[in-house]
């Protein structure tokens, strides 16, 4: 497994500070995202790796070559995660798109950070002749090039299990939001994904129990992954 090489970090402290990797993979060179938190987070996710309900240390978001063939995506992720020197259990994701061109923003402590490509996209509530035989994440038919966008989202509090499950919906509900709002015909791609990090409850504090769009942290979010859907969108879309 190729090492991944992260450049020299600057700028100011982030909640979300993912570090930017690069790795030469099929005669390309790729890069990626890598955010280790540590320990003391609860994530919620639809990851091809590390999806679900857990405490994890570490989220990839790795950008993989037109044309994925590969059909053992988890442990692809896992590979990559592991030569980076990540430890723990994590969350894993991939795109086609550039990883580098990605967005992010920050509204009242909530953080996110998108990738977007969105050059096979469409509306959910397809025809059903456009909804079957879908394929595995980012591989296509007929030459087209992939598109998946790709969110994650970091808070500073505790939620409760369905305040995890509530904030998925809002990011999505945001991210299609910033997808009109960019003059994109469609609700997303088929293999966008997303993952939400809220601290570990911890004894006496607040575990928060809602995070729809018109609950205070559910608000803040929402903003954090509008803003950042946009900005990584520029480079990608075509409206």
């Amino acid at each position: 497994m190729p090492a991944l090489l992260p450049p020299p970090r600057t700028g100011a402290a982030r909640l979300l500070d993912p570090e930017h990797l690069t790795r030469l993979e099929d005669g390309e060179r790729l890069h990626a995202l890598l955010w280790r938190p540590g320990p003391g987070w609860r994530m919620v996710s639809s990851a091809v790796l590390g999806g679900g309900i857990a405490e994890r240390a570490w989220v990839l978001n790795a950008q993989v070559a037109h044309g994925y063939r590969r059909t053992d995506p988890a442990r692809h992720l896992a590979g990559l995660a592991r030569a980076a020197g990540a430890r723990g259990p994590g969350v894993g994701l991939m795109t086609a798109a550039d990883v580098s061109a990605h967005g992010r923003a920050r509204d009242g402590g909530a953080e996110a950070v998108a990738t977007a490509g969105v050059s096979v996209r469409g509306w959910a509530a397809a025809p059903q002749e456009c909804a079957t035989g879908a394929a595995p994440p980012e591989r296509t038919t007929g030459g087209a090039p992939p598109g998946t966008v790709n969110i994650v989202v970091a808070l500073p509090v505790a939620l409760s299990d369905a305040a995890l499950v509530n904030a998925v919906m809002t990011a999505t509900e945001a991210k299609v939001q910033a997808l009109l709002d960019a003059g994109l015909d469609c609700s997303g791609t088929p293999t966008d994904a997303v993952c939400v990090a809220a601290r570990a409850p911890r004894d006496g504090a607040d575990v928060h129990a809602f995070a729809g769009p018109r609950s205070e942290w559910g608000a803040r979010l929402a903003r954090a992954v509008h803003r950042a859907v946009r900005a990584a969108l520029p480079a990608v879309a075509h409206p």
